[in-house]
Formats: structure tokens, C-alpha cells, sequence
């Protein structure tokens, strides 16, 4: 697994016009097994409510307009995703 983008991100999905940030990732569906590499919310509004939440995966992306965060802790952090992320793949 590459690198997971890092929260506070801004994306626009294939297929979109409308912008997302990401705040969450590895994020496992509420009735489902499938785990997704992103949870975002609309931006610039925010996190509304949870019907406003976009599940997806590094695959859907089509550009990045920021970069969130990149210290010591989120590499740190990004490690973990990896390491987290082999453990789903078995």
C-alpha cells in the first residue's frame, strides 16, 4: 500500500465537481466488512451530518487541491496505516 493522503487533505473524486476533505482514514463501513481508504466531508462546509460523509478509496481520487498536515507525528502515523493496512490484506 502507497502512502495514505494525510487529514485535512482536499480532493475532487473522478466523476465530481465538488470538493472533499478528507478526516479520516482506513475507515471500515457501519454495516459492512469493507474498509475504505478515506472518509470525507464537503468542503468547504464541513462535516454536516453523516449523510454528507463520502467513503473512498485512493483508485477514485482524479486531482488533489491541498496537502493536509506532514510532521513527525503523521509520519509516524502513516507507518501505522501501513502496518494496519497488511493486517486487513490477510
Amino acid at each position: 500500500m502507497d502512502a495514505l493522503l494525510p487529514i485535512g487533505t482536499v480532493v475532487v473524486l473522478k466523476e465530481s465537481t465538488k470538493r472533499i476533505m478528507i478526516y479520516g482514514r482506513l475507515q471500515r463501513e457501519i454495516d459492512g466488512e469493507r474498509v475504505w481508504d478515506y472518509i470525507g466531508c464537503l468542503f468547504p462546509e464541513g462535516n454536516i451530518n453523516p449523510d454528507h460523509s463520502f467513503l473512498f478509496d485512493n483508485v477514485q481520487i482524479e486531482s488533489v487541491f491541498f496537502v493536509g498536515c506532514q510532521d513527525e507525528e503523521e509520519m509516524r502515523f502513516q507507518q501505522y496505516l501501513q502496518d494496519t493496512a497488511k493486517q486487513l490484506d490477510k
